[in-house]
């Protein structure tokens, strides 16, 4: 009996590891929408780097990438609440948008995203090293702040470009 038990023992779990990578196969996390949204802000990071100045501006560039395993989302606009922090202390200087704020993008695994940070050169500007921020869904708000780190300088004035393909 103790032979016959190994033996049924050893043939279910073949079959069952046999079986398992064709459940797999057969419902991918990117077709069923099982696996988490990468809008979600703990499903994507974010970087600030220097952008090409414009006339009397200087910019600086959001990007946004999910890594592989999460569903990707639609976004719009421009992100809302937009504050600025240096060295883990909040500026007092909000910024204001511009663009269109109805045009979507698809973000997640293999298609990132970023925004743009335009800062005024004639005003008094001040150091930051991280932004906060929500992002907007063609039909509202994301729940929950994102953040990216990277030097940055803002000022009175600084307004938030519409997200946009690439990174």
């Amino acid at each position: 009996m103790h032979v016959n038990r190994r033996t049924a023992i050893t043939v279910t779990a073949v079959l069952l590891a046999a079986a398992a990578p064709t459940v797999a196969q057969a419902s991918p996390a990117a077709d069923s929408g099982a696996a988490p949204s990468a809008c979600r802000p703990a499903n994507h990071t974010a970087k600030i780097t220097d952008a090409p100045a414009s006339a009397g501006h200087h910019h600086y560039r959001v990007t946004l990438i999910a890594p592989r395993g999460y569903d990707p989302c639609e976004l719009a606009g421009s992100p809302a609440d937009v504050r600025f922090s240096d060295h883990g202390s909040q500026t007092q200087l909000t910024a204001g948008r511009y663009g269109d704020q109805h045009a979507t993008v698809t973000f997640g695994p293999g298609h990132p995203v970023h925004f743009d940070i335009q800062v005024p050169n004639d005003a008094r500007q001040v150091s930051a090293d991280e932004v906060s921020f929500t992002l907007q869904a063609p039909d509202g708000q994301i729940p929950g702040t994102s953040f990216a780190q990277g030097t940055l300088k803002v000022a009175t004035g600084t307004l938030i470009g519409p997200l946009r393909h690439g990174a």
